[in-house]
C-alpha cells in the first residue's frame, strides 16, 4: 500500500489550509483515500498555520503525519518547526522569498519564488498558495494536475476560480 504524507506550512493568511484541502480533494478525485487535518493560531493572520494531508491507496488507520514525504514551507518559522519531520529522501519545497536558511536535510530541495511570482503576475500575494501547489504537483506527481484543477473549481469561490487556476499553472511552469 502506498502512503504519502504531506505537510503544507506557513503563516495564517498564506492559504496553506486551502491548499491542503484542495490537495486532499484532488487525491479523492484520483481514486485515492485522503485525510486532511489543519491547525492554526488564534489570530486570523500572521500566526503559524499548517495543513497535513495523508494520501493512500488503502485505508488510513492513523490520521496524523508522523514523518512527511513532502514538506512545503511558506515561511522560515514553518520550516524551522517542521524540518525534523521530513523523511530522508523526501521533498522539501520552500517559498524563496520567506525561507532563507535551509537546513542540511537529506531531501531534494526546491526553492519556488511563489510570493514574488504572485505579486508580479497577479498583483497580490494571495495566489502564492496555488503557485506552491502547482510546484508541488509538478515536482512530486502525488496527484494528477487534472484532479487539482477540478478540486480548485469545486472549492474556490466562483469569482476566483480562473485566477487560482492560472496561479496553479504558473506554479507548474516554475519547476524545471
Amino acid at each position: 500500500m502506498k502512503r504519502t504524507e504531506v505537510i503544507i506550512s506557513g503563516l495564517g493568511g498564506q492559504g496553506v489550509i486551502l491548499a491542503g484541502q484542495i490537495l486532499g480533494k484532488a487525491a479523492v478525485y484520483d481514486g485515492k483515500n485522503a485525510v486532511q487535518t489543519q491547525s492554526y493560531g488564534a489570530e486570523a493572520r500572521g500566526s503559524a498555520a499548517q495543513s497535513e494531508v495523508i494520501i493512500s491507496d488503502g485505508s488510513t488507520g492513523f490520521p496524523v503525519v508522523r514523518k512527511c514525504d513532502i514538506l512545503v514551507a511558506m515561511s522560515q518559522e514553518a520550516l524551522d518547526k517542521n524540518a525534523e519531520d521530513l523523511k530522508e529522501g523526501g521533498r522539501l519545497i520552500v517559498d524563496s522569498l520567506f525561507v532563507k536558511k535551509i537546513p542540511n536535510a537529506k531531501a531534494k530541495t526546491i526553492q519556488i519564488p511563489a510570493t514574488e511570482t504572485a505579486e508580479k503576475t497577479f498583483g497580490s500575494r494571495i495566489c502564492a498558495n496555488m503557485i506552491m501547489l502547482g510546484a508541488v504537483i509538478k515536482a512530486t506527481r502525488v496527484v494528477s494536475p487534472e484532479a487539482v484543477r477540478k478540486a480548485i473549481e469545486d472549492t474556490v469561490s466562483q469569482e476566483f476560480v480562473n485566477t487560482n487556476l492560472a496561479a496553479f499553472e504558473k506554479g507548474i511552469e516554475l519547476v524545471q
